[in-house]
């Protein structure tokens, strides 16, 4: 049986949304030290509770909301999913909603656009969640506490990660100005990531090898460091790939993480058994149900239109998700990876995003089980692999390929060869490991796991005219669009709220 993450629905605290004010001091309507009198493991609770934030719209089921914005639309994981991925080359939605449509055609952003908004919300609801809790931690003596603090830290260090990437800079908000009145100042993207270095530093030290499951260890916190690292140049200006190579060989080499036997079984319902994941964020179709987590990608990618969507464990195809050529074409004969599309009753060419049938909808994600019989469902248990080990291995070939100290070419073609092989891909040699195969395997192996738009940013490949994909720039056959768009305009809502705050460049 699934191990679940125990959710505390917790009336200790009540936030605000953090965008208002950019102040979540609590509301108190139980003083701590009686609920930790009546409730020994409400520490247990309320950090569940952050790990949720990433996965889940609310405490109570998918129609409730930690934020104000749409409890369907806002949680963070299906935040990612868009702002990564459907931003990029492979994955193009073709509902219309407003919002949506920009996103996928990489065209005409504003500071009004809702998606940006639900991401810089979500971020900044967790973290003055992880800040409330350190205080907690602060004033109570409580079982293994360096332990969770060091897993505050992390949580709060992963939302942050992703405003430096996505939006380049905000505030910077911690628990020693926790309920200040006044409107933080801003801190730009390199503040940010010298503070997220060194939050992750200080957590890695405290953090296990192993811990329960879908909670952080010490390989994630190491991930978390060397995906910082990998982007360090794009971030701040300054090359860093000599500094992810020690955090990768830890994941690599001490994590205890193995690949899994079967590409499938990564995404597959049942994948809580996996060796290869090294930090999931958790869904379950009866006790943590989100239209935010997998459950966004595998009904989005379904329709019984075209499929047997009961062959992929769902009850439920909402229509809307399907793969460009730049995607599946990357494929070779044989890689079980690029039989990952349905594509019986679809066009190869996406002459129209709107088109259900134009593209090919990927079948990567399903809520089917691997190894056990599920049942099909409203609502997906496949959990997200956040980080994975195969990500590790194409991340050392990748600083191997740029010269990072460290790093030899032939470890990283062993790396790239186990993971091609796995799938049944051919195996390379060493004249073959370049940085445009390098990316292209990343998109073979790692699309739809929230990568892609950082990806070919730090590849100089996401803006101009260097690399073009369908509907980039909302043409059929794609065009440049401005280097502006590599980041995310910050929302009206937080310039509105805070008169520090600027917004980025072009917008």
């Amino acid at each position: 049986m699934k191990k679940i993450i125990i959710l505390l629905c917790c009336t200790l605290f009540v936030f605000t949304n953090c965008t208002d004010d950019l102040n979540t001091e609590p509301q108190v309507e139980q003083t701590l030290e009686d609920l930790l009198e009546s409730d020994p493991d409400a520490i247990t609770g309320l950090l569940s509770r952050l790990y949720a934030s990433f996965a889940l719209s609310g405490p109570d089921g998918p129609g409730s909301s930690d934020i104000d914005d749409d409890a369907g639309e806002s949680p963070f994981l299906r935040g990612i999913v868009n702002l990564q991925d459907f931003t990029a080359d492979g994955m193009k939605n073709r509902w219309g909603d407003d919002g949506l449509d920009q996103l996928t055609t990489s065209t005409d952003w504003t500071q009004n656009n809702k998606f940006f908004r639900y991401l810089y919300n979500r971020i900044y609801y967790t973290v003055p969640t992880a800040n409330n809790l350190l205080l907690i931690l602060e004033a109570e003596d409580v079982e293994n506490e360096d332990q969770v603090v060091a897993e505050v830290r992390f949580l709060r260090a992963l939302a942050y990660y992703y405003l430096i990437d996505c939006f380049g800079k905000g505030v910077l908000a911690t628990e020693d100005n926790y309920g200040t009145s006044a409107p933080l100042e801003e801190v730009s993207r390199t503040e940010l990531f010298e503070y997220v270095e060194t939050e992750l530093i200080a957590a890695e030290a405290d953090l296990p090898t192993t811990n329960g499951y879908g909670q952080a260890t010490k390989a994630a916190a190491q991930m978390l460091l060397a995906k910082l690292y990998l982007n360090a140049e794009v971030y701040t200006g300054t090359s860093r790939f000599d500094d992810a190579v020690p955090y990768i060989n830890s994941v690599i080499n001490d994590g205890g993480y193995t690949l899994a036997t079967d590409f499938v079984s990564l995404f597959s319902g049942d994948n809580y058994t996996s060796t290869e994941i090294i930090l999931p964020l958790i869904a379950d179709a009866i006790s943590s149900q989100s239209y935010g987590n997998t459950t966004y990608i595998v009904n989005g990618s379904m329709s019984s239109e075209t499929m047997t969507i009961t062959d992929f464990g769902t009850d439920d195809p909402w229509s809307g998700h399907r793969a460009t050529k730049a995607w599946y074409g990357l494929y070779e004969e044989g890689d079980d990876r690029g039989e990952l599309f349905w594509t019986e009753g679809h066009n190869y060419e996406m002459t129209d995003y709107k088109e259900w049938t134009d593209g090919y909808p990927s079948i990567k994600f399903r809520n089917t089980g691997y190894s056990t019989t599920l049942d099909a469902t409203s609502f997906s248990s496949t959990d997200f692999p956040l980080f994975r080990l195969a990500d590790a291995y194409l991340m050392y070939a990748e600083c191997a390929i740029r010269g990072a100290s460290g790093t030899d070419m032939s470890t990283a073609r062993n790396y790239v060869n186990l993971v091609r092989t796995r799938s049944n891909a051919s195996s390379i040699s060493l004249s073959d490991l370049t940085l445009d195969f390098i990316l292209d395997e990343r998109a073979r192996e790692l699309n739809l796991e929230g990568h892609r738009r950082s990806d070919l940013i730090r590849f100089g490949k996401f803006t101009g005219g260097s690399y073009i994909w369908p509907w980039k720039g909302n043409t059929a056959q794609g065009t440049s669009i401005p280097s502006t768009y590599e980041l995310f305009p910050i929302p009206s809502s937080a310039l509105e709220a805070n008169t520090n705050l600027s917004q980025n460049p072009g917008y």
